[in-house]
């Protein structure tokens, strides 16, 4: 099984601009992508996967997504300021006006709350500001100097495969080790839920490790809630067999895609589904399925996925 980093070359095809206008070139033998969050959709629920990557079902988001989206955009700009104005302070003054910047990009934002409500959206800003203890509970900002932060990382796997993600900040040491580090807001999960973040951070350690040469020292989980740290080390030959697990899981949506077969898998994760109402598994019944262009390599989103014929 080979590998190969992204790079520019005369048989590549273009995608579209990521944000901040980096334009991927993607090697002509790839034929289909996959990210680390639909990924994980599919071992999850089949079904799941074909309404978001394929029938790209509209989905509202929660107030807990948009907070954590709020809590991530303003830990990114923390490491924008001097290191010894990292302050708990700081981190809560940038809160109110990066909210005002999320909800500019994306008014309908604002329609988590009701107009006549003000206090809701000032609670809400609010406990994002908290969440923000929680992290300077258990890091220190003003010690760090990251070398990226919500960096796209990407890597041809099996020659056919691209797979690709955002790391929230990777930290490099003197020595050259690798530090990932993904910001959780919600509580620390039992070990089922904690598998699926682990299997995310494997996901873009597969890919510095085949790009850079370097298996990640530390693959490091932040829960920001309970103010928790869950560190884990791989090594080469457990990123071999996950490389593996990886192309077997997009051979399976290969599969699954010509054969228009994605069966549901009821579990404990229905609860928070947007779909229930399509899920035969809930009396529902999906749509029908999506016309697809076979070989159409399209451009994921910040958490989607490319397959054939689906843009998200």
């Amino acid at each position: 099984m080979t590998a190969q980093p992204v790079t520019n070359q005369q048989t590549a095809r273009l995608v579209p601009a990521q944000p901040g206008g980096v334009v991927a070139a993607v090697p002509a033998t790839v034929r289909a992508s996959l990210s680390p969050s639909r990924a994980a959709d599919f071992k999850t629920c089949p079904l799941l996967y074909r309404f978001r990557s394929l029938d790209r079902l509209p989905e509202r988001p929660s107030v807990e997504q948009v907070r954590g989206t709020l809590v991530h955009a303003v830990l990114e700009r923390l490491f924008d300021l001097p290191a010894a104005q990292r302050t708990p302070q700081a981190a809560a003054d940038l809160v109110p006006g990066e909210w005002e910047r999320l909800v500019t990009e994306q008014p309908e934002l604002a329609e988590l709350f009701t107009p006549d409500d003000p206090a809701a959206v000032t609670e809400f800003v609010g406990s994002a500001a908290g969440l923000l203890d929680g992290y300077f509970a258990v890091e220190d900002p003003t010690r760090l100097e990251p070398a990226e932060r919500e960096s796209l990382v990407s890597a041809v796997v099996d020659e056919e495969l691209l797979i690709r993600g955002y790391l929230d900040r990777l930290d490099v040491a003197p020595d050259g080790a690798l530090r990932v580090v993904d910001y959780k807001t919600g509580g620390a999960p039992r070990e089922a839920f904690e598998a699926r973040a682990l299997f995310q951070l494997k996901f873009y350690a597969l890919v510095l490790w085949r790009t850079r040469g370097v298996v990640p020292r530390v693959l490091r989980l932040l829960y920001l809630k309970d103010a928790e740290i869950c560190d884990y080390s791989p090594d080469a030959d457990e990123l071999q067999r996950f490389e593996r697990t990886v192309v077997a899981l997009w051979r399976a949506i290969e599969r699954a895609t010509a054969d228009r077969d994605f069966r549901p898998r009821p579990s404990r994760l229905c609860d928070w589904c947007n779909h229930q109402a399509l899920c035969p598994s809930f009396g529902g019944t999906p749509p029908p399925f999506p016309e697809l262009v076979p070989g159409d390599v399209t451009r994921d989103a910040r958490q989607g996925a490319i397959v054939p014929g689906a843009d998200e």
